[in-house]
């Protein structure tokens, strides 16, 4: 073999021949040729596996569609096996050969095309034949092009979640208990108990739809599965009843919880892997009438947090805000219901102000995405951390930047307002329903009138709305009582806007939506408002006064949205409320 390579590398030119020979005399580790060809740190992998596929007569992928792997092989082939030997099968388009084989081999329901990084790995070709009881014939390509070809063939599998239903149901219920055990990959389901592979497969399954949040909802003589996307719930899959004990035992196990404590709430956390990418689970559990319910949260790491600009902030208001984050101090809420993407927007904030020269921190509970470069603390009341005795801490931390979770209290309130009159600049988040009512809420907690209007430099109330799909989009004529209702006019629709609606497809699970993005209502305190706070003013006078400065309220914000085509007229009136003031 040694001497096919070195007569390879003079007839291709692909490898240095005598630097070749030399390395092959000198080499004395032991290891299979290929393995030792690899880690040699003279010739790059491209190198030593291009010479290889000619020196085997083989062909060398530079690239390999997701879509030419086989269900046979997906199904068949583990894929920890997979990943662990960096290998993938492969089937040819009809009529077309791999280069290097007969014609009469080509058949690609009879033969399979395996992939590998390692061309001498025999041992792991004979395994997959194996496997799928097919014939297979090799090819070979670089680790990093198989590695991201089995995670998006193993995720785009079909998951037959009713199957494996059935499976567990058709078992014995108490021999399963003891096979409730932690595992560690979702796209590893071969092998697998039946309560672990139907656990794995309601979690892939939520991720594959970009569900954020999965309920088990015991009724009477069922078990709903419902998943949240895009904020709306949505019923997936019923299952027997009888199986509830070992899918919330299966759940507890994974959180670390006590699976023998039924009658007590229980929360707990872990993470999950599917393929390379890493998630979060926050879990909670209460007993109800019909048995423990159970609410996991997903958060995805390897989301990529957004940019400002991309949360949907128009013009006027993306500058207002981006003028706001240049404050060397002052206190600066987001305000909305639970859901409605605060954080997201915080972190959005502290992104775009974070750099070396301003030491920022955060207190959080939980802490949700891991920031670069920001020092995050996590609340943990039973310890006695609370927001309020952290920022106590934090203060000593010689900060420029601090981002509180959530105000919750006159405690945390009143050390947040202090904070910036301290100068630092403070971020956080208030449950109000427009940003004039976070001013009377702050109030309300006990606030001094004066400490609130001296302190705080701006409030954004915001909502997510759902977008229409691009893929099934279409041009739809609202009702006028719906237009009356948004505030659009004769006038709007004369400068230009179309009306879209989501006719309903695949890619969006059939609702005419896909994604999401906010709306925003972005107040300035202005000397005017200031005083009106320290009228203690009602919230609606405040509302006016800001409109009059030139706040474009949540409906507004809205309006411009739908006239813009990204999201619908009901939607906006979902998740906004009349300007009534």
């Amino acid at each position: 073999m040694k001497n096919l390579l070195i007569q390879t590398a003079k007839r291709t030119d692909l490898i240095n021949a005598e630097q070749l020979a030399k390395f092959l005399e000198e080499n004395h580790s032991g290891q299979r040729l290929d393995e030792a060809l690899l880690s040699c740190p003279y010739f790059t992998e491209d190198m030593v596996l291009k010479l290889f596929a000619e020196a085997l007569g083989c062909e060398f992928l530079s690239e390999i569609r997701p879509t030419s792997v086989p269900v046979e092989f997906v199904e068949a082939v583990p894929a920890a096996y997979a990943q662990h030997h960096f290998l993938i099968g492969i089937k040819t388009e009809d009529g077309e050969t791999v280069e290097g084989a007969d014609a009469e081999t080509s058949d690609r329901q009879t033969e399979l095309t395996v992939v590998l990084s390692k061309p001498l790995d025999a041992n792991a070709l004979d395994n997959v034949s194996k496997m799928t009881g097919l014939p297979v014939r090799p090819a070979i390509s670089t680790r990093a092009t198989i590695t991201s070809v089995i995670d998006v063939a193993y995720e785009q599998r079909t998951t037959v979640i009713e199957d494996v239903a059935e499976e567990l149901d058709s078992q014995n219920l108490d021999q399963l208990v003891d096979e409730v055990a932690a595992s560690d990959d979702l796209l590893d389901v071969v092998n697998r108990p039946p309560v672990i592979r139907l656990v794995n497969d309601i979690l892939f399954r939520a991720l594959q739809l970009r569900a954020s949040d999965i309920h088990v909802h015991p009724y009477e003589a069922k078990i709903q599965i419902r998943y949240r996307i895009d904020g709306i719930l949505y019923d997936t899959l019923s299952l027997n009843r009888n199986v509830l004990p070992l899918i919330i035992s299966r759940i507890k196990v994974m959180a670390g919880m006590d699976i023998a404590e039924r009658r007590l709430p229980q929360d707990g956390r872990c993470s999950v892997r599917l393929g390379k990418r890493e998630v979060d689970l926050r879990i909670s559990t209460v007993p109800t009438s019909y048995g423990e319910r159970s609410v996991l949260r997903l958060l995805d790491k390897s989301t990529a947090l957004y940019g400002l600009d991309e949360l949907g902030l128009y013009g006027e208001d993306l500058k207002k805000f981006d003028s706001l984050l240049t404050h060397s101090h002052g206190v600066i809420f987001v305000t909305g219901p639970t859901g409605s993407g605060k954080s997201t927007t915080l972190y959005a904030c502290l992104n775009r102000i974070n750099s070396a020269e301003k030491n920022v921190m955060t207190i959080e509970d939980p802490i949700e995405y891991q920031l670069e470069g920001i020092s995050q603390m996590q609340v943990a009341s039973k310890k006695g951390v609370t927001f309020a005795n952290a920022l106590r801490h934090v203060l000593r931390q010689d900060p420029d930047v601090i981002m509180i979770g959530e105000v919750r209290d006159i405690e945390t309130a009143r050390m947040a307002i202090q904070s910036s009159l301290t100068g630092h600049l403070v971020f956080s988040t208030l449950h109000t329903n427009d940003s004039a009512g976070a001013l009377t809420r702050l109030l309300d907690l006990g606030l001094e009138p004066y400490l609130v209007s001296s302190s705080l430099i701006a409030v954004i109330a915001q909502r997510l709305v759902r977008k229409v799909c691009p893929e099934c989009r279409e041009v739809a004529e609202p009702a006028d009582r719906e237009l009356s209702e948004l505030g659009i006019g004769s006038s709007d629709l004369s400068n230009g806007g179309e009306f879209f609606v989501g006719r309903g497809c695949e890619r969006c699970f059939q609702t005419g939506y896909r994604g999401r993005t906010g709306v925003y209502e972005v107040m300035v305190l202005n000397e005017e408002i200031q005083n009106l706070v320290y009228k203690r003013e009602t919230a609606g006078t405040i509302k006016k006064i800001a409109l009059n400065a030139g706040m474009q309220t949540l409906r507004m914000d809205g309006a411009r949205k739908v006239l813009a085509g990204v999201t619908t007229v009901s939607e906006v009136l979902r998740v906004t409320q009349a300007d009534v003031m």
